[in-house]
């Protein structure tokens, strides 16, 4: 039978959130899946979890080399292994918005020229109330301008947004066709923070991206949060720097700085105003 969604799943000692995070891709319909539970705990934490669900489509890999929290390296364990159509980076405290996988078949077979396609994220979870409303305002705004970018074709405006404005996403709310991250060869490694926003920036320039304009997953914030945290650390300021100048880097080295700078104009102008 062939497979149409790989669920990769990352985890690191949360059991609970885990297991509603595996119930929310066994509850999709009208879509074949698989699921890869890649556990970086040294102890296997995710095994137990992972076996009471007695379901044959969950693979469960513990990591040989815990990375201590380098989810670049436990994703890229994880990929080679799927065999399906299309890749989902699911984390293990987000869940997928009931119907998404079989509303995302539909929009790639109906845009065979696009590699990834994104959705709405909705934030959830017990933090503080302001900080909720902080995080629905982002997203909020992250979709308005994720469809706006979708008006000036399926690869700049996306890229341009990524990498000069504001993450449009995050990890769980995309999925993309195996042979584009074939193409990518998956996350990279030397990129501590930000690494997710690489990924994107390649996939959407490399492979074309839609936006569809409905409910991806629900995103559990915890508290503080760690992308939108007001107090962030000066060693956690600097990673993002760093990762966003690698990113940026690299995507100049790749395309030219005619590209690039054209794309920042662009970015910072036009698409700003509209």
């Amino acid at each position: 039978m062939s497979i149409d969604f790989s669920v990769i799943i990352p985890t690191f000692r949360r059991p609970d959130t885990l297991i509603e995070t595996i119930s929310s891709v066994l509850r999709q319909r009208d879509a074949t899946i698989e699921i890869v539970v890649v556990d970086d705990s040294p102890e296997g934490s995710a095994e137990q979890p992972v076996k009471s669900f007695a379901d044959q489509r969950i693979t469960y890999l513990k990591n040989p080399e815990p990375t201590g929290g380098f989810p670049s390296i436990v994703r890229n364990i994880g990929w080679p292994l799927a065999k399906g159509k299309f890749v989902h980076f699911l984390d293990d405290d987000d869940l997928v918005a009931e119907g998404h996988y079989s509303a995302v078949s539909k929009a790639f077979a109906n845009n065979p020229a696009v590699g990834l396609v994104f959705g709405r994220i909705e934030p959830f979870g017990n933090g503080p109330s302001d900080q909720l409303e902080g995080e629905q305002h982002y997203f909020a705004d992250a979709a308005k301008k994720a469809a706006v970018s979708g008006r000036f074709g399926n690869r700049l405006a996306f890229a341009g947004r990524m990498l000069f404005d504001k993450a449009l996403l995050v990890c769980s709310a995309s999925i993309i066709r195996r042979e584009c991250l074939t193409r990518l060869g998956g996350f990279d490694p030397s990129i501590r923070l930000k690494e997710d926003a690489d990924y994107h920036v390649r996939a959407m320039r490399e492979c074309g991206a839609l936006f569809l304009d409905q409910t991806a997953i629900r995103y559990r914030i915890g508290s503080p949060s760690l992308m939108h945290s007001p107090n962030k650390t000066e060693e956690q300021k600097r990673a993002e720097r760093l990762g966003h100048r690698q990113m940026q880097t690299k995507y100049r080295n790749r395309y030219g700085a005619v590209e690039f700078y054209g794309l920042a104009l662009f970015t910072r102008t036009l698409l700003k105003i509209v």
